[in-house]
């Protein structure tokens, strides 16, 4: 049974729908996970100038997840076109870097920068990370802003554009529209959620940087909720980002609406949950006697709502 795999995004053709989330991958995983076989390769986020990253402790584990406050640790965009990209260059599935930055003059000088280099397949424009030009909220908080940064960048890329989501907002449907009218040609929804934790013998939070970002399982109900909202808005694919632990739970992402999705945090528990997961994903598509990954995504046969009200809430 031959089955087809390919995802398209803009002009460029994915060999399957799983790749890593940025920050939660690097080349020496090699030693566990067969880089060949990935739909896309998408290293941790890149800045223009180097970066320490954020006070340690950087990482805890809370109940069906973790937190993170790694910071945009990083060697610069100097050093990233020098090493990063021949390293991961060498290898079959697209490269897909993740840009963050400053403001929107530095977002697109580095999409101009990148999206020139014949090894780069698409860009991801991380526009959950802080616009230090207003008040440090994120860029994806705020529909104009997002709109403006993608239309800028859009102006000067050359391969299509991924615009990263923040799940921190009202309307994930808003945000969204505002990226595919800006021009992004697909979205990740979404990146981390806004969390603390404390240690009540201490009384100290067990973030170095006091708050930082939720993954893990804890979250994956709620990105699903976001990505079908996010797809009956849009009409560019989406990758599902967010709890992805096995092959079932990128399944749920694809049957709300994702064209792919990303594995992070399962990657520290598992270190070949990616591969895991497209084998569960091919394993699924057999058992089920499907030939196309198109015959997943969107596939949720939504029930009909009690007086035309998808959710009441909790009462009493």
């Amino acid at each position: 049974m031959t089955l087809d795999l390919n995802v398209q995004i803009g002009t460029l053709t994915l060999p399957n729908p799983v790749m890593p989330a940025s920050g939660a991958f690097g080349p020496e995983m090699t030693e566990a996970v067969d880089f060949n076989r990935l739909g896309a390769l998408v290293p941790k986020s890149i800045t223009n100038l180097p970066q320490p990253g954020n006070a340690t402790p950087r990482v805890c584990e809370t109940h069906g997840g973790m937190i993170n406050s790694i910071g945009i640790q990083s060697k610069g965009l100097e050093k990233y076109l020098e090493e990063t990209i021949p390293e991961y260059a060498a290898y079959d599935a697209p490269l897909i870097p993740s840009i963050s930055a400053e403001d929107i003059d530095e977002f697109t000088e580095m999409t101009k920068t990148l999206s020139s280099h014949p090894d780069v397949d698409a860009l991801e424009l991380n526009i959950s990370c802080p616009n230090l030009k207003a008040d440090g909220l994120a860029f994806g908080m705020d529909k104009d802003v997002t709109y403006e940064l993608l239309s800028r960048a859009k102006e000067v890329s050359r391969v299509p554009l991924i615009a990263k989501l923040t799940p921190n907002v009202t309307s994930i449907q808003e945000i969204a529209a505002a990226a595919e009218k800006g021009g992004a040609d697909a979205l990740t929804v979404a990146n981390t959620f806004l969390a603390m934790a404390i240690d009540v013998e201490t009384r100290e939070p067990l973030i170095g940087n006091n708050m930082g970002g939720l993954s893990g399982p804890a979250v994956k109900p709620i990105i699903v909720r976001m990505i079908y909202q996010a797809a009956q808005a849009v009409s560019i694919p989406i990758i599902g980002c967010g709890g992805v632990m096995n092959g079932r739970d990128a399944l749920e992402m694809m049957l709300a609406g994702a064209s792919a999705v990303q594995v992070g945090t399962a990657s520290f528990i598992n270190p070949t949950a990616l591969t895991d997961t497209l084998d569960d994903i091919e394993a699924y598509m057999i058992r089920h006697e499907l030939t196309s990954i198109q015959d997943i995504i969107g596939g949720v046969k939504m029930k009909p709502s009690e007086g035309g009200v998808l959710w009441h809430g909790r009462s009493g």
